[in-house]
C-alpha cells in the first residue's frame, strides 16, 4: 500500500481491494475509471451488468460503483442477483434519472450512496473510502 495521501488527507486503498465500475455510457465509464485510478484505487471496469457477471472479478471486487439504468439488467438488478448469490458488497449508485422509489429500493437493499449525475467526483472517493473500509 502507497504512504501518500489524496486530497482529501485520506490514504489510497490498493491491492485486494478492487472497485468494479458499471456503466454502459463509456464516457462516465471512462471519467470515472480515471477519476478512481489517479486517486490510487484498483478498478475494474465494464459496460454491462452482465459483463461484470461474467468477469472473475465479481467474486473478487470489494465495492460496486454503477448506473442505474442501462441496457440489459439495471444496476439495482444487479444489486440483488449479487445478493441471491451470497455477495453482499457495498453499492454507490450512479443515476442520471433519480426517482425516490428506485432510491428507497437501492437504498434498502443496502447500498451506501445514490448519487445523481453529474456528481461531485470528492463525493464518490469519499463513498468508496468508506465502502472499502468496510471490507
Amino acid at each position: 500500500m502507497h504512504d501518500r495521501r489524496t486530497s482529501q488527507g485520506l490514504a489510497p486503498l490498493t491491492g485486494v481491494h478492487t472497485v468494479s465500475i458499471v456503466d454502459d455510457d463509456p464516457s462516465v465509464l471512462t471519467a470515472t475509471r480515471r477519476l478512481l485510478r489517479l486517486r490510487g484505487f484498483s478498478v475494474a471496469s465494464f459496460s454491462s451488468a452482465e459483463e461484470f457477471l461474467a468477469s472473475p472479478q465479481c467474486e473478487t471486487t470489494a465495492c460496486v460503483v454503477t448506473d442505474v439504468r442501462m441496457s440489459g439488467m439495471s444496476g439495482v438488478d444487479l444489486q440483488a442477483c449479487l445478493a441471491e448469490r451470497g455477495r453482499h458488497l457495498p453499492f454507490i449508485f450512479l443515476t442520471a434519472f433519480p426517482d425516490d422509489a428506485t432510491r428507497r429500493r437501492a437504498l434498502d437493499a443496502g447500498a451506501l450512496a445514490f448519487l445523481a449525475k453529474p456528481f461531485d467526483g470528492q463525493t464518490l472517493v469519499a463513498f468508496v473510502h468508506a465502502a472499502l473500509a468496510r471490507t
